[in-house]
């Protein structure tokens, strides 16, 4: 529920790459507001974390209390100079010299043009995301995985690495959907569409961005008090909603051929329910629109500080989601 305005600045995160496009680093933008009354979030495990998992960055000009509660979790000032902002395609031969950390919106340029196996492997990621979709037979999920190894290869590679297995390794498809249950198996073969895409230099901060969103749209669904079905669906439509990003298509294109519900479809093309307010909030954090971002939590009646623990859960899960995909360490 909403509370009086909270003095406590809004919080937002923003992935950086590196000069190959491999997130590097997490940067730290705060709202206006009592910076003081961040000091108990920032003492959480989750914050807590972040200088331990990830490069992470403030920039120049907070108060001395916060950079030295900042400093004390493992965060570093950003050094002018080292940052550079990239909205077109991202090309390494153009960077300046000394570049080290790149932001923008390159990632949603529209994808390479797409060589003959590339294509095909595009084909059978769409056809797959269709046959999840839709609650198709096991063995018929399972038949398309083993026609790209690579995609099944990705999917086992994340689920292992954020610890769905519960202590077990999970080395094979059947063994996943046994475990994960088809719920489950819904999220995470779309969280590895974006994780698997082969000669594509956006993919691995295309998966940085959709894991935040499906993420953060979980948790907010939760802190409305919907259901677990509710918060799942929350989930999916964070993955749906960059699809068309990913295969270069327009995003009702890509759904057309998709079973969804009537409410993640209104959200995604139409921006109804609170879903659909959902959803532009999470575009107003990419955006760093700090504006948007409180009025649509007073639309939604979510409190700063829920929304403040939210984004922090759900970059903390992002970092597990992206160094799974890659199999090491980010930075």
């Amino acid at each position: 529920m909403m509370s009086n305005q909270s003095p406590a600045p809004l919080v937002c995160f923003r992935v950086l790459a590196n000069q190959a496009g491999i997130p590097a680093g997490l940067l730290m933008d705060l709202g206006a507001g009592d910076e003081a009354a961040l000091l108990d979030l920032f003492q959480t495990p989750g914050f807590q974390a972040f200088g331990l998992e990830m490069p992470a960055y403030y920039r120049e000009g907070l108060s001395a209390q916060l950079a030295e509660a900042l400093t004390a979790a493992g965060w570093s000032q950003l050094v002018p100079g080292t940052l550079l902002r990239e909205d077109e395609r991202l090309v390494k031969e153009d960077l300046p010299v000394g570049t080290l950390l790149i932001e923008g919106d390159w990632c949603m340029a529209a994808p390479p043009k797409p060589t003959g196996a590339q294509a095909a492997s595009r084909a059978l990621a769409l056809q797959l995301a269709q046959l999840v979709a839709s609650d198709a037979h096991t063995h018929d999920i399972e038949a398309l995985l083993r026609k790209d190894p690579t995609l099944s290869y990705h999917l086992l590679r994340l689920v292992n690495s954020l610890g769905i297995g519960a202590g077990r390794k999970i080395s094979s498809f059947s063994q996943a959907i046994l475990i994960l249950g088809r719920q489950q198996l819904r999220r995470w073969v779309n969280l590895m569409l974006f994780a698997a895409r082969q000669g594509d230099p956006r993919s691995a901060m295309l998966l940085a961005r959709v894991a935040v969103r499906g993420r953060l749209l979980e948790q907010l669904t939760k802190a409305l008090g919907q259901d677990k079905a509710a918060q799942d669906q929350a989930f999916i439509a964070g993955m749906f909603s960059l699809l068309g990003v990913l295969f270069g298509m327009p995003l009702p294109e890509v759904l057309a051929p998709l079973s969804m519900s009537e409410a993640v479809q209104e959200a995604l093309l139409e921006s109804k329910g609170e879903l659909g307010l959902a959803v532009r909030l999470c575009e107003a954090v990419e955006e760093g629109d700090f504006g948007a971002v409180a009025e649509l939590l007073q639309e939604l009646k979510i409190d700063v500080a829920v929304f403040n623990d939210a984004i922090v859960d759900a970059n903390h899960w992002m970092i597990g989601a992206v160094t799974g995909s890659h199999g090491s360490p980010i930075g």
